[in-house]
């Protein structure tokens, strides 16, 4: 009897609020435009919630995800939510979002923080639990509210980020191969969003450092997915990347010889969504008809921490 140790996306779902602020929505409030803006990043416009808490984007994403699967809530073994804004200390979001949607008790739920990396983390840990687990199915979802984090008057930062939801119901298989690669170099100083008493939560970012990680990291992190899955980039249908910066993308693409074409790109819409970038980014292409079966992904998030994920996925 083959050990169930891959993985395939059953379904995928996502929402963002109503909302929308254009680079020129911001320019009349900080010293900005939207040529620095979209010349340095390729950010044009992103969401912001307005009434909605974080709790509303990720319960709307998982359902949608859910309502798609065509399966039954009873069969989910697991339910994970990568955030770095939750609504509340506790209870986690994952309890709650179990709650709303009536999963089943007797699994595991709650919340990751792995900054933009998250969900390519809950991913990995959902994985191994349902590997342990007597049914098959899981919830992973990422979902933030990055704008109630923003210092509106620096301009290096509160025009990158945007909120947002994606969800995805995955499948233990037999079938479908699944390599996964994880790091992090404990680094509290070039991303940062501090929560000690008499300090502004705000976050604050040498993007300069963060742009260098990147550009070094996201290429290994695909190279060794490679090596494990024993298949060359040329063999990838499509790549994944956390949606921060065009040019960070766009380098990546130069560095593993590849097309920028096989990079799917939505960030001018929604800026950097954190740890929902990637699930968003999944059920668009979803939703376009871009992803069939077979074929081979590769998904890399980066972050805070400074961390990195990433996976390989067969369709």
């Amino acid at each position: 009897m083959l050990v169930k140790d891959g993985l395939r996306i059953v379904a995928t779902g996502h929402y963002v609020p109503d909302k929308v602020v254009t680079n020129d929505d911001l320019s009349k409030i900080v010293d900005t435009n939207d040529e620095w803006i979209s010349s340095r990043t390729g950010i044009r416009r992103r969401h912001f919630v307005e009434d909605e808490s974080n709790l509303d984007l990720a319960l709307n994403a998982a359902r949608l995800a859910l309502e798609k699967s065509g399966i039954d809530k009873e069969e989910l073994g697991v339910c994970i939510i990568a955030t770095v804004k939750p609504d509340n200390l506790t209870p986690s979001m994952a309890c709650l979002v179990q709650a709303k949607l009536g999963l089943p008790e007797n699994i595991p739920c709650f919340d990751i923080n792995a900054a933009c990396s998250g969900f390519m983390y809950a991913m990995q840990i959902a994985r191994g639990l349902l590997m342990n687990s007597d049914r098959k199915y899981g919830l992973v979802v990422g979902s933030e509210t990055l704008s109630r984090m923003l210092d509106m008057t620096d301009r290096g930062t509160c025009v990158l980020f945007g909120d947002g939801a994606g969800a995805a119901i995955i499948e233990l298989t037999e079938e479908n191969k699944f390599f996964s690669v994880l790091g992090s170099r404990g680094n509290d100083e070039v991303l940062v969003c501090p929560n000690k008493n008499n300090e502004a939560r705000y976050v604050s970012m040498i993007g300069s450092d963060v742009f260098k990680f990147a550009v070094s990291t996201v290429p290994k992190a695909i190279n060794e997915l490679l090596d494990k899955a024993g298949v060359t980039a040329d063999d990838i249908d499509y790549f994944i990347c956390h949606q921060a910066n065009y040019r960070i993308i766009e380098s990546v693409a130069k560095k593993c010889k590849q097309p920028i074409d096989k990079f799917y790109v939505n960030l001018d819409e929604y800026g950097n969504t954190s740890s929902a970038s990637i699930p968003i980014a999944m059920d668009e292409m979803n939703e376009k008809g871009l992803l069939k079966p077979g074929m081979k992904i590769i998904c890399v998030g980066f972050g805070a921490g400074l961390t990195w994920g990433g996976a390989y996925l067969e369709w």
